[in-house]
């Protein structure tokens, strides 16, 4: 019997983890813009200089290695349904019986006037590198004046990315660039704004309240419900008009689904892709969507989360179901199992939340980086990953504190 031919759009974790089940099963070829994949859930390390940007990308053709998936470096153009056949920017086309969608995400603006123009976006190594190069040209403009002269960092987004964003931000700035330059750092002021009335709204109320608390104690300023109105060059404008300095603004309110699914003219709602519980999507059975960009709902009836977990189970689900398809079994519909939730505040400070059982401190400090490091990809990834942050641990120093970006 021949194998049917799969191509996966996109290299993250789903993508990936669907061309690995289905690598003995299926002609299988793998497509994504970049031939690498990052590591997401480590990319605001990178932003405050506690990684290197190499730790938390992997060659795509590395992770292939020994499997027969081939890859392809491109972006989809169109779907021929009718010839099933998908057409990259590479010039290439490429045939199917089976197509799998998973193009991630994009940042969400929420039409919130100046968002795009005046924020950095977390969604990629490059934008990394910016946000990490905008906080150390800021600190370096602080070091040359004699005055006691302030800048304003702003977090939008009081969710996971957020919260570890300005937490890993705080200890930047009280560890390595205090140590550099005293007075310079002291004039940094850190803000997280949330439009919820408390961080972590998915998480007890009990964590959410101690995630407050260690935000604080690391000298970060936390505001709840403060919907922001308007993002202008400098300034936040939030609920009730009022008005915050911000020199250096990011972006960590929420995620769509990629822009490629209007593109790819495949059926959308709530800027995610429609798809049956079996996985496929609406109206085209031999095509299946994942990830980010699908909008798969839960046993809630709600949307499931944009995380890692939700992927990598889709991605391994979908390689189970092409397989029923040619094997003309019946096909079952996804069940996502919630592993719990994680997030970490900083140096001995996270929570973890599974199945009621609440953790706390150092101990969910350990069971968040244990877990990170089984999740990244590459030996070398891991154990680059595991001396930096031993480093930074022992010697309260993050030596990746490069401005590398364009400028």
């Amino acid at each position: 019997m021949n194998k049917p031919k799969v191509v996966i759009l996109g290299g993250g974790f789903g993508g990936l983890a669907a061309a690995r089940s289905l690598a003995k099963s299926a002609d299988v070829v793998l497509v994504d813009r970049h031939n690498f994949q990052t590591f997401l859930p480590l990319l605001y390390q990178v932003s405050t200089a506690g990684l290197a940007a190499d730790h938390v990308a992997y060659p795509i053709r590395g992770a292939l290695r020994k499997t027969d998936v081939k890859f392809r470096m491109g972006s989809p153009i169109s779907i021929d349904h009718k010839n099933q056949e998908v057409k990259l920017d590479s010039s290439e086309t490429l045939k199917f019986d089976h197509l799998v969608v998973a193009l991630g995400s994009t940042t969400a603006d929420f039409g919130i006037p100046g968002v795009k123009e005046f924020t950095l976006g977390m969604k990629s190594v490059h934008e990394a590198l910016n946000i990490r190069a905008e906080i150390m040209r800021r600190f370096e403009d602080l070091c040359r004046f004699e005055d006691d002269t302030k800048f304003s960092i702003s977090v939008i987004g009081g969710g996971p990315t957020g919260v570890e964003m300005a937490g890993a931000i705080a200890e930047l700035v009280r560890g390595p660039l205090k140590s550099d330059h005293a007075r310079s750092a002291a004039n940094i002021k850190i803000r997280i704004i949330e439009a919820g009335n408390r961080l972590l709204p998915t998480f007890s109320p009990s964590l959410s309240k101690r995630t407050k608390k260690d935000l604080e104690k690391l000298g970060v300023e936390v505001l709840v419900n403060s919907p922001v109105k308007l993002v202008e060059h400098r300034k936040v404008t939030v609920a009730d008009s009022l008005s915050l300095p911000s020199e250096i603004t990011i972006w960590a309110a929420g995620v769509k689904g990629s822009d490629a699914m209007a593109q790819l003219n495949l059926p959308v709602a709530a800027n995610r892709i429609v798809v049956e519980p079996t996985l496929q999507v609406k109206n085209y059975p031999n095509v299946w969507a994942l990830g980010d960009i699908a909008g798969a709902l839960g046993k809630d009836g709600k949307p499931l989360p944009m995380v890692a977990p939700v992927a990598i189970q889709q991605g391994k689900f979908i390689a189970k179901q092409i397989n029923k398809v040619s094997a003309n079994k019946v096909l079952k519909n996804f069940k996502y199992l919630d592993k719990g939730s994680m997030a970490t505040i900083g140096r001995n400070k996270a929570v973890v939340e599974v199945k009621g059982l609440k953790i706390a401190g150092p101990v969910a400090w350990l069971i968040w980086i244990a877990l990170h490091l089984f999740y990244l990809l590459g030996g070398r990834n891991k154990l680059t990953t595991i001396a930096d942050w031993t480093w930074n641990y022992l010697t309260f120093d993050r030596g990746n504190r490069h401005i590398m970006d364009s400028q």
